[in-house]
């Protein structure tokens, strides 16, 4: 693959997910001014310090990138995006100034700083920067053509087990833009999915759902739940702010709900009869699958919901074959939907994944957390405002 210190990693603002300026439209509605801050960790325990430079150059090159009219015009054609917000977007730019990088220490170290407006673009873009430099440098003869040559292994052994499955409600997703091998593997991968896997409904990808006109997915992410720890007056009010405040800006679309920022039970809990029926769904991120799954249903059930009304969206650390076996529980009880993301664009013969990861740490200068049902998907070094969190939802200290 070509070295990224000759070329841009990232040559379009909305080489994103779509959940970023999904978040972006409902911050600049309502919290314009709310001061932010994001922090980079690698899970993976692996040592990052030698690609700083070739990064700082990419986040310089980064800073050089306004949305098109082309690019402005598609997105004027989707529903729920404001004509006040696409004005504000036209003169949009990433300052490379928010963003601190540093080596000195016993790993890379990233914080970004600002308005949580500015701050929430630079996750997606940053994080597929640092693995296309990585990517790069330690694996310099992999191609397209490598990752395309498993993903047709991986497809024809996804429909042998399928067998005599009914697969006409699977429904795959690219969520692959952050931690794909390269800007050409993540293409080449939605190009073949287009072309030759008929339940592939879409992409997180806002660029790639213009350009191969395809459809874009993404709601929330776990970052509005977590300013909200710092935007509502009760700390225990926080989620149920935040899933209000998503109606308030999407009363009638992208309406499916985050439920790990703390736990499940907690999210049920304030999950009420009225959100459960505006919400046209629900989005897994951690823990077990189908023990989520049943509880959604069981949710759902005791308020007298028909599940099969309602979406469950899987989107943890999923292969094909996880989702199929997941299909297979499910399929017929609820909608399903799979989002997949590292195991499709980062799927190459002996390439080591990199699990990577930005996420909000602070807002308004006061710290904000996740939990989750997932130990070790949390960065918060307040154990002192960990401890709050999980008394004011209800959570014994793992």
């Amino acid at each position: 693959m070509t070295d990224t210190g000759h070329i841009g990693v990232i040559d379009s603002l909305l080489d994103t997910d779509a959940y970023k300026l999904h978040m972006q439209q409902a911050i600049f509605h309502q919290y314009p001014n709310i001061e932010a801050a994001a922090e980079f960790h690698c899970r993976s325990h692996e040592d990052l310090r030698p690609y700083c430079n070739d990064i700082q150059e990419q986040v310089n090159r980064l800073a050089d990138l306004s949305f098109t009219g082309e690019e402005l015009d598609y997105l004027a054609t989707l529903p729920f995006f404001k004509a006040d917000y696409l004005d504000y977007l036209k003169s949009f730019k990433l300052d490379s100034n928010q963003v601190e990088i540093d080596a000195s220490g016993e790993q890379l170290t990233i914080k970004i700083t600002g308005k949580w407006i500015d701050v929430i673009l630079w996750e997606v873009p940053l994080l597929a920067i640092i693995s296309e430099v990585r990517s790069s440098k330690c694996y310099p003869n992999s191609s397209a053509d490598d990752a395309i040559k498993q993903l047709k292994e991986k497809l024809s052994d996804f429909y042998s087990k399928a067998e005599s499955t009914d697969l006409s409600q699977f429904n795959l997703v690219d969520f692959g833009s952050r931690r794909r091998f390269s800007k050409d593997v993540h293409h080449a991968v939605v190009d073949f999915l287009k072309d030759n896997m008929p339940e592939f409904k879409g992409t997180s990808n806002y660029h790639l759902a213009r350009t191969r006109n395809l459809t874009p997915v993404g709601t929330q992410a776990h970052e509005w739940f977590q300013a909200h720890q710092q935007l509502s007056g009760e700390l225990a009010d926080s989620q149920q702010l935040a899933l209000n405040r998503w109606l308030q800006e999407y009363p009638d679309s992208l309406g499916i709900a985050l439920t790990d920022c703390i736990n499940m039970d907690a999210f049920l809990r304030d999950f009420d009869l009225r959100l459960s029926k505006r919400f046209t769904g629900l989005r897994h991120d951690s823990a077990d699958p189908i023990a989520w799954g049943e509880k959604a249903i069981k949710h759902y059930e005791s308020l007298g919901i028909d599940p099969k009304t309602k979406t469950l969206v899987f989107s943890d650390s999923l292969t094909l074959d996880k989702a199929l076996n997941i299909y297979k529980h499910f399929a017929h009880r609820v909608n399903i939907s799979f989002g997949i993301g590292t195991q499709l664009t980062c799927d190459l013969p002996d390439v080591k994944t990199l699990n990577i990861v930005i996420k909000l740490t602070e807002c308004e200068g006061r710290p904000v957390a996740k939990i989750s049902d997932e130990p070790g998907k949390s960065i918060c070094r307040d154990e002192g405002y960990l401890t709050q969190l999980r008394q004011a939802f209800k959570i014994a200290n793992s």
